[in-house]
């Protein structure tokens, strides 16, 4: 019976079958109208036709072997095929999606306007993205605006909050950044994000209360797959229908450390912010971590490789620590482009300008040439924000754009900002102004 699998699309209720005869039918009137056109004695070879047109002449004295008649006749019942045609494809797809999409699932338009977006999505430039925390995820809605070949690599040094108790109690890797990625690429981004980023306060049981939901979903993911976090990132991916791919830096478990300026030296992310010191130094324990093949092949054939916006020590120089990484990156012909941050960070970048913000990745990365251009943010907040913010210790990044071509480094000024209740890129302005360098 396997072999006869089709004859269900003629089952009863199928609503495809009137379609299907209606297609034929238009298939042979287009078939007539071509025998009609190109007068090859249809009348010989078909006898009906034959006398159909005896008929017309005797009724309508018009010989319809003349081209003055066959030429405007054959034209008209072609017409009538083709429009057979169309409809019953239009009603068996309609009669297809409408039982594969979930009840009061998209239109028609809408799925059109999706697929087209889709293909026009998969032929965008091949970008690469670099950092972590909320920087990343703004500046990857942006782009999945433009392009669906974005690689996020994110790193995996939170230690804090949800991320910092599944480190304990599942021995996974952080996946708070992660999701965020995640969801920022999803095609259906406001419905998860209120999902994924639901957090169980403090009136569920202690197993649940400071979890956040999408940090749960891959941590139940990566024990499903036996411990393969690498796997269970990708099949969170593909539940989520991403536009792109998002890589965990490495897979290795590695701690954050960083050098103080008074000598003092702190274990940990959350710690290391938390410090409020200014830094001179990062490093990763290991210091021999390996990022993923996928990561260093997508730096090698990007068209751009962006990193930031992001803490420059905790988010963004992680990332470059691991071993490859500010190498594959240093040989890539992608254009480079670093995001400067908007405002500074208590005791990491206190008093950093933009060029403070480019020396310290730089330093990092000694001999290596990781970016070309500097987007840097010239819109300055209003008198509300910045008060606001200079009440927590956060100041606005001075855009000394002369430091940083003397430098060697191409400034891109421009308004970057968003301003509403909090102070943050503009997703959309971040990636047009990206594009306008590829461009």
């Amino acid at each position: 019976m396997k072999h006869f699998f089709w004859l269900k699309w003629l089952a009863p209720g199928m609503r495809v079958k009137r379609w299907l005869l209606l297609t034929f039918v238009g298939v042979g009137l287009v078939i007539v109208a071509l025998l009609l056109l190109i007068n090859v004695g249809a009348f010989d070879l078909l006898t009906w036709l034959d006398r159909v047109g005896g008929w017309t002449q005797n009724v309508f004295h018009a010989d319809i072997s003349q081209r003055s008649v066959n030429i405007p006749l054959g034209i008209s019942i072609a017409a009538i095929g083709l429009v057979c045609i169309f409809v019953s494809f239009w009603q068996v797809n309609r009669s297809i999606i409408g039982a594969l999409l979930p009840e009061g699932g998209i239109k028609s338009i809408d799925l059109a306007n999706k697929i087209y977006q889709r293909r026009t999505l998969a032929q965008g430039h091949r970008i690469v993205v670099l950092g972590g925390g909320t920087g990343l995820a703004t500046l990857l809605r942006g782009l999945k605006q433009y392009t669906s070949n974005i690689a996020a690599i994110v790193t995996v040094t939170d230690n804090g909050g949800s991320s910092g108790m599944l480190i304990e109690s599942a021995n996974i890797l952080p996946p708070g950044d992660l999701r965020n990625c995640m969801v920022a690429l999803a095609d259906e981004e406001p419905a998860l994000s209120r999902a994924f980023n639901f957090r169980f306060n403090g009136q569920h049981p202690d197993g649940l209360s400071g979890h956040s939901l999408g940090n749960l979903f891959i941590a139940a993911l990566t024990e499903q797959n036996e411990g393969n976090y690498e796997k269970a990132v990708a099949e969170a991916s593909k539940i989520l229908a991403i536009r792109g791919k998002v890589y965990p830096s490495t897979l290795t478990k590695v701690t954050l450390i960083g050098e103080m300026e008074d000598g003092q030296c702190i274990e940990g992310e959350t710690q290391i912010a938390h410090a409020q010191k200014k830094i001179e130094r990062m490093w990763l324990r290991p210091e021999n971590a390996r990022p993923l093949d996928e990561s260093l092949l997508a730096i090698k054939f990007a068209d751009a490789v962006v990193l930031g916006p992001g803490s420059v020590y905790t988010s963004i120089v992680p990332d470059l620590l691991v071993d490859g990484i500010a190498d594959a990156i240093d040989r890539s012909k992608a254009v480079k482009v670093y995001v400067c941050n908007v405002m500074t960070q208590p005791g990491e970048t206190e008093g950093f300008a933009a060029s403070d913000h480019v020396h310290a990745i730089a330093a990092h990365a000694p001999g290596k040439r990781l970016f070309d251009y500097v987007l840097v943010n010239k819109q300055r907040p209003s008198a509300e924000l910045l008060s606001k913010y200079e009440g927590v210790g956060q100041h606005f990044v001075e855009p000394d754009v002369d430091k940083i071509r003397a430098m060697g480094y191409t400034p891109i000024l421009g308004d970057f900002i968003s301003q509403t209740d909090v102070l943050r890129h503009d997703t959309e302005k971040l990636a047009r102004a990206i594009y306008k360098i590829l461009y």
